[in-house]
């Protein structure tokens, strides 16, 4: 069986790629890092979702010498000229502390009209060749805004406080599996999934 290395330790990133993966190739098996317990933790230097993402997949394909795939994403607020963006999961100083990180987004557009927003979402897969990598990129973005005040209860990062353009729901009050369909993160694995499916 054909493998992949995901670049995350969430049951649910891995989850959602092999749902996507089935719909192009069922016998690739996915891999988290959690399959590589002594895998170096990967510095998210770059100065953007490409370079991010690019850092992760090219490190954890050199260290497993497997295909890997990572994706950066994160949240991007007019007003605040394209912020939080890539600092999106440390925004409040913790990462990886939701509530935190909303509270402080909220308080910042407190007196805003102007709350459009977007999510972003670079997807990577660095294939070893040898000597040589194969790389592939794809992206996908989600416009809305910024409601009040968090809704929902799903999801998670910012999802109880972004309002998809078209919807009277936040991210947060989506049905379970809905999000998959129109999500920045879902948007860049279905156009890679079948590349991925042709190189590996």
């Amino acid at each position: 069986m054909r493998q992949v290395v995901l670049a995350t330790k969430n049951l649910g990133k891995i989850k959602e790629f092999e749902r996507l993966l089935g719909e192009f190739a069922s016998d690739i098996q996915v891999l988290g890092l959690k399959d590589f317990p002594d895998l170096p933790e990967v510095e998210e230097t770059g100065d953007s979702f490409e370079s991010n993402s690019l850092l992760k997949a090219e490190a954890i394909a050199r260290y497993t010498k497997l295909p890997a795939l990572a994706d950066d994403s994160g949240i991007c607020v007019e007003v605040l000229n394209g912020e939080p963006g890539i600092f999106s999961a440390r925004w409040a100083g913790v990462h990886g502390d939701d509530l935190a990180n909303n509270q402080k987004l909220l308080s910042q557009l407190a007196s805003e009209i102007n709350r459009n927003a977007k999510f972003r979402c670079v997807v990577t897969l660095v294939v070893p060749k040898g000597d040589k990598e194969l790389i592939l990129v794809e992206s996908g973005e989600v416009h809305g805004k910024i409601v009040d005040s968090p809704r929902g209860e799903g999801g998670f990062g910012y999802d109880p406080i972004f309002q998809p353009n078209g919807s009277n729901l936040t991210f947060g009050e989506f049905p379970h599996g809905e999000k998959d369909k129109i999500s920045h993160r879902g948007q860049a694995l279905r156009k890679i999934a079948p590349q991925l499916s042709k190189v590996l």
